[in-house]
C-alpha cells in the first residue's frame, strides 16, 4: 500500500461547499492525507475535468494513477487503499457497515437532499421563488420517516450506524448532516431525535471534522 506523504499526488476536484465534495475532504483529513482541491465550474465544463469525469459531475478525485469519479466509491477507495492509516473505518466483517452504507445512499440522502434543496438552494437561485410550505411539509415527512429509523437503530444500543465503531457509514453522513444542521426546518428534525442528535454531536466533534469544516467558506453551526 501506498504511503501518505506529500510527494503523492492528490486532486479533488469539486468545489467546496459540494456535500460531495465534503464527503471526501472529510474522510482525507480522517486519514491525514494531504490532497489540492481543484475547483470546477459546472457552468463551463473543460474537456480536461471531462475526461476524468465523463459524466461532468462531482467530485472526481485523482489518486496517484487511480482516477475515480462517483463519492461513494471515492471514499470506498480512500478507506481501503489506506486502511492501515488513522481509524480503520472498514472493519471486517460487518453486516450493519454494509447495510448502512446502502440505507445512506437509497434512503438518507435523497430524502435529506431534497429537503435541503427546496429550503436552501432553490430560492437562491436565479428566478428562484420562496420554498412552497405545502411541499416543504411533505418532504419534513420524509425525512422524518427516515430518521425515525436511525433513532431505533442508534437507541437498540448503537454508538455508531455499525456499532461501537466509528466508521465509513458514519463518515457518508456527515456532510449532508453539515448542511441539514444549516438548515432549521431539517435541524429540527435531527433535534427531536435524541439519539439521532447524539450521534451528531459525537460524530461532528472529532478533529479530522472540524478542520473540514474549518475550510469551508462560512462559519461553523
Amino acid at each position: 500500500m501506498a504511503e501518505a506523504t506529500p510527494e503523492t499526488s492528490r486532486k479533488l476536484y469539486g468545489y467546496a461547499l459540494s456535500s460531495n465534495s465534503v464527503r471526501i475532504a472529510a474522510l482525507l483529513n480522517e486519514k491525514g492525507l494531504h490532497y489540492d482541491l481543484v475547483a470546477v465550474d459546472l457552468d463551463n465544463k473543460t474537456p480536461q475535468f471531462l475526461a476524468i469525469s465523463p459524466f461532468g459531475q462531482i467530485p472526481a478525485f485523482q489518486d496517484g494513477d487511480d482516477v475515480l469519479f462517483e463519492s461513494r466509491a471515492i471514499s470506498r477507495h480512500i478507506a481501503t487503499k489506506y486502511k492501515h492509516l488513522g481509524p480503520d473505518l472498514l472493519p471486517t466483517p460487518s453486516a450493519k457497515l454494509e447495510t448502512w452504507l446502502e440505507v445512506e445512499s437509497h434512503h438518507f440522502y435523497p430524502a435529506v437532499a431534497d429537503l435541503v434543496y427546496e429550503i436552501r438552494v432553490r430560492p437562491r437561485l436565479p428566478g428562484g421563488a420562496s420554498p412552497d410550505p405545502a411541499v416543504v411539509d411533505g418532504l419534513a415527512h420524509k425525512v422524518a420517516d427516515v430518521l425515525d429509523v436511525y433513532e431505533a437503530h442508534l437507541a437498540a444500543g448503537n454508538r455508531y450506524l455499525a456499532g461501537d465503531v466509528f466508521t465509513l457509514a458514519d463518515v457518508n453522513h456527515m456532510a449532508q448532516l453539515l448542511a441539514v444542521s444549516k438548515t432549521p426546518r431539517a435541524a429540527e428534525l435531527v433535534a427531536a431525535r435524541p439519539h439521532v442528535q447524539a450521534w451528531w454531536e459525537d460524530i461532528s466533534a472529532r478533529p479530522a471534522w472540524k478542520k473540514t469544516v474549518a475550510a469551508l467558506p462560512f462559519s461553523p453551526p
